[in-house]
């Protein structure tokens, strides 16, 4: 019986796809058809959750079913994410418009996305603040024991070393390494070693223009053939939205969703004002935040349901390019910088918020002026790093309650909603990024307004 009701659930699934890709053939726009397979993921999540319950074998069988579209879409998107950062950072130098401005432009992403984390941490504190949050008011039950467990394992090398010590593991130990993605700081390793091979490319254009010419046409052509790589993935975007968003709403834990939910409230109210801020540093910058939203959604959608910053870059990038008109170099900078750098959602806001619930049971006062700065600077210092797939703001909030000697076992007890929240995250620091590269491009005069200032395009996927 358990078959057949599976067999069933895969052939609406399949029948879904297939209007997807009716839809494609018909060539209805590229964010329809995401917000489409968006409704449409919620709607079949929670059609397989109210008829077969979470644990259920039958729900079990057909998310496994569901997986091969879902989880076989972010692992290709994994794929691409390290080749892309490199190649993006390396061809950004070979530019000649961007390099003239390299040294501002590096400035700028980094500081807007540090300013902004910041800005983040500070919102978290008041948000956490003002709603009364306390860890103490948390309740530990067998899954709380165990991610408890295993969190405790995981910080034994974070809680023994300093903040230089960190910064250190920051660096790129064996370039081949680091893009297979093996440690946390991968991706930043990643982009150092980009920036390096660029740095050296500039010396040699001043020495050897010919050998310079040469590497440069090298890497516009792995740069366009990745881009290409880049484009056949993204087609696929709708179906990934439609499997991961059905396996999210089927599997939510709704009760204890309900039990915290003063804590997912104030965790949206705090992203929903961050993302607002957003907005504002772009009108203070005179360019419309209307025309940004409608914009930037289907990116932000597709981060929302993913849970992956990384696996959102390539959508990131053609974003910032293709519909708000900031140059390749600076969309490729922002982006791959923002991956493992400010990321306001999950190293801003969460560990901001997590430090003053659970600074009372350490005997510090939240409201001591002294700690507030103490922590919006550590959050601000320990943003670099931070890797951009689902967890990175567990990784965050460890290097910040270790920095202040703070217990970490709070991180643990917000398991069941952390899927949750980790959309909002998500879809901020994505929303962070691209507004790093906005400004950027205004700042330095490489943002073509008028692209900005045009209609909505369809993206070319």
């Amino acid at each position: 019986m358990n078959t057949l009701l599976i067999i069933i659930n895969i052939a609406i699934f399949l029948l879904l796809l297939f209007l997807l890709f009716r839809m494609q053939k018909k060539h209805i726009s590229f964010s329809k058809r995401v917000f489409t397979a968006l409704g449409i993921g919620i709607v079949l999540g929670l059609a397989i959750h109210l008829a077969y319950g979470t644990d259920s074998d039958v729900t079990k069988g057909t998310l496994d079913w569901f997986n091969i579209v879902g989880s076989g879409y972010i692992s290709l998107l994994k794929m691409i994410v390290m080749p892309l950062v490199f190649i993006s950072i390396v061809s950004a130098f070979t530019k000649l418009k961007l390099t003239s401005n390299l040294g501002k432009i590096s400035a700028l992403v980094i500081g807007i996305l540090i300013g902004t984390t910041a800005i983040a941490a500070s919102i978290g504190i008041a948000t956490a603040l003002g709603f009364h949050l306390e860890g103490i008011q948390l309740e530990e039950g067998e899954a709380e024991i165990t991610r408890n467990t295993q969190l405790q394992e995981s910080v034994g090398d974070v809680k023994d070393m300093t903040i230089p010590q960190q910064i250190i593991t920051l660096f790129p130990q064996n370039p081949f390494m680091e893009l297979t993605g093996a440690r946390p700081t991968s991706t930043i390793a990643v982009v150092i070693f980009a920036a390096i091979i660029g740095i050296a490319y500039l010396g040699i254009r001043r020495k050897d223009p010919e050998h310079a010419d040469f590497f440069s046409k090298i890497i516009e052509t792995i740069y366009t053939v990745v881009m290409r790589v880049v484009t056949l993935i993204l087609r696929l975007t709708p179906y990934g939205v439609l499997a991961l968003m059905a396996k999210v709403t089927a599997t939510s834990d709704y009760s204890a969703i309900v039990k915290l939910g003063k804590f997912v409230i104030a965790s949206y109210v705090a992203l929903i004002i961050m993302f607002l801020i957003h907005l504002l540093l772009l009108a203070l910058a005179k360019q419309n935040p209307v025309t940004y939203v409608k914009k930037a959604m289907p990116a932000l959608a597709f981060a929302f349901t993913s849970r992956s910053s990384a696996g959102t870059l390539p959508l990131n990038i053609k974003t910032q390019h293709q519909e708000f008109g900031v140059s390749e170099g600076i969309a490729n900078f922002a982006g791959s910088f923002g991956l493992s750098i400010g990321q306001n959602g999950c190293a801003g806001i969460y560990p901001a918020m997590l430090a003053i619930m659970v600074a009372p049971t350490a005997g510090i006062d939240p409201l001591n002026p002294a700690f507030i700065f103490t922590l919006i600077v550590i959050v601000a210092i320990s943003s670099f790093g931070v890797a951009g797939v689902g967890g990175g703001a567990t990784f965050a909030a460890l290097l910040v309650l270790s920095a202040l000697n703070l217990p970490i076992a709070i991180v643990g007890l917000l398991i069941s909603v952390e899927p949750l929240i980790d959309m909002g995250r998500t879809a901020l620091n994505v929303s962070g990024s691209m507004t790093a590269g906005v400004l950027t491009g205004k700042i330095t005069g490489e943002l073509d307004e008028e692209v900005y200032k045009q209609p909505k395009q369809n993206l070319q996927v």
